[in-house]
């Protein structure tokens, strides 16, 4: 499967169809899109026959030498299929491109799939301390949540 720079056409796409993403619109309002026209350098996707099956939006930080992966999606169907883990491959071929030496990303505590996915999959850490679940957390690191997994890889 190959994978493109995503298009406002493929964007549109993913946000009509979200819940076959993220099985709830749960993260729509994380969905902008000014990441593809501002970031649109690290906005992948796959597809299958023009439909998006899999997407992620990343970019580079202005203040340090860190991509940040602030979205990856994988339509249900086609998850376990390595999809996630090809996309994770080509921001990190690009990041060291632009002479990126880290990658960042996060969730939530109680995000077992992602945390999975992160840590088994893409070989990111977990900063941070345990909770009272054991997970390794940062404090304070969002305004929305006390607690935030935040992954990351040096690469």
């Amino acid at each position: 499967m190959t994978i493109e720079h995503c298009t406002i056409d493929d964007f549109n796409q993913i946000i009509k169809d979200i819940i076959d993403f993220w099985g709830s619109d749960r993260l729509l309002h994380l969905h902008h899109p000014y990441l593809v026209y501002e970031f649109g350098n690290t906005a992948f996707v796959i597809r299958d026959n023009g439909v998006v099956i899999a997407y992620l939006f990343g970019f580079f930080s202005q203040t340090d030498s860190v991509g940040y992966v602030h979205l990856i999606g994988v339509r249900e169907q086609y998850q376990k299929q390595g999809l996630g883990k090809l996309l994770y491959d080509k921001f990190i071929q690009i990041s060291r491109s632009k002479g990126i030496r880290k990658i960042k990303a996060i969730t939530s505590p109680t995000n077992n799939k992602s945390i999975n996915f992160h840590q088994k999959t893409i070989g990111m850490t977990l900063l941070g301390s345990p909770n009272q679940n054991g997970t390794n957390v940062v404090h304070g690191y969002s305004a929305l949540s006390p607690e935030t997994v935040v992954f990351e890889k040096l690469i």
